[in-house]
């Protein structure tokens, strides 16, 4: 499968406007139950009032998430000011990917009710999205955590796109998908609704039919801890996420190099791989 690099990433559509709960009602409402319940049996991902798992995790504010052999990790960022003439100046970090050899897993965390969960919604609305704006076609299915979302998508393959691509990746595209300009590209998208919290997962690459690879990232789900915080958020915003200190520091040499790299609009190696 082939995906390309993303410049930033994409939260899901958000719906009619909301309002922010009032701090007293956050403080008194019990915890979701209906979300809780709807979270994977066995396993995570799990709140950060759960008890769960002692694993080595990263942390990335309002995600932390495990660490293992062969895992790289990348913060996707979105300029919040540009130059005149549309450079980025600034940004945020707004999506954690994890690569594991040929796949990646994106994760983002979001703001939910306290009720009500909301990964039946924004599916119907990615599925909407997906058919009418990209011309792609999707298939509802059951997976590990529940109701998920299989899409394919045309991707240009311009060579602005070609270029952008690792070497190992593009030399996998087929000769005559380069001549028509596009190529499928197949993505899962899969989501748990947590005590007022939403986590999504966007899968793309060879996990998507390898059962080796993709089992190394269920891995990974199942052991990410979201941490929502106490203060009231109107639903679907963004949780805030962090470069971890480990990405900050360095220490190690490995970690050094990995922080002269992580230059959030540099083209280049991103990716710090665990080991």
């Amino acid at each position: 499968m082939v995906f390309g690099r993303r410049r930033q990433a994409e939260e899901p559509e958000k719906g009619p406007e909301v309002t922010e709960e009032p701090a007293e009602a956050a403080e008194e409402a019990p915890a979701d139950e209906a979300a809780a319940e709807a979270a994977p049996a066995g396993g995570g991902p799990w709140d950060s009032e759960d008890s769960f798992p002692d694993l080595q995790r990263l942390d990335f504010g309002s995600l932390r998430i495990p660490v293992a052999e062969g895992l790289g990790f990348q913060v996707n960022f979105e300029a919040t000011q540009v130059d005149e003439e549309g450079n980025p100046l600034d940004g945020r970090p707004v999506a954690v990917l994890v690569q594991y050899e040929e796949s990646a897993m994106q994760l983002q965390a979001f703001a939910a009710p306290k009720r009500s969960g909301i990964w039946d919604d924004v599916r119907r609305e990615t599925a909407k999205d997906i058919q009418e704006e990209a011309k792609g076609q999707i298939q509802e299915g059951e997976g590990p955590f529940g109701p998920e979302l299989l899409a394919m998508v045309p991707q240009p393959l311009t060579e602005e796109v070609l270029a952008e691509m690792p070497e190992d990746f593009r030399a996998q595209i087929p000769a005559e998908f380069i001549e028509q300009g596009w190529a499928p590209q197949i993505i899962r998208f899969l989501g748990v609704d947590g005590p007022r919290w939403f986590l999504q997962a966007v899968v793309q690459g060879a996990a998507i039919e390898n059962e080796e690879q993709w089992q190394v990232l269920e891995d990974v789900l199942r052991g990410v801890v979201v941490v929502r915080g106490d203060a009231p958020m109107p639903q679907r915003d963004l949780l805030e996420l962090q470069i971890p200190k480990e990405f900050r520091e360095g220490g190690a040499e490995e970690e050094e190099e990995a922080v002269e790299t992580f230059d959030p609009f540099e083209r280049g190696p991103e990716i710090t791989e665990v080991r």
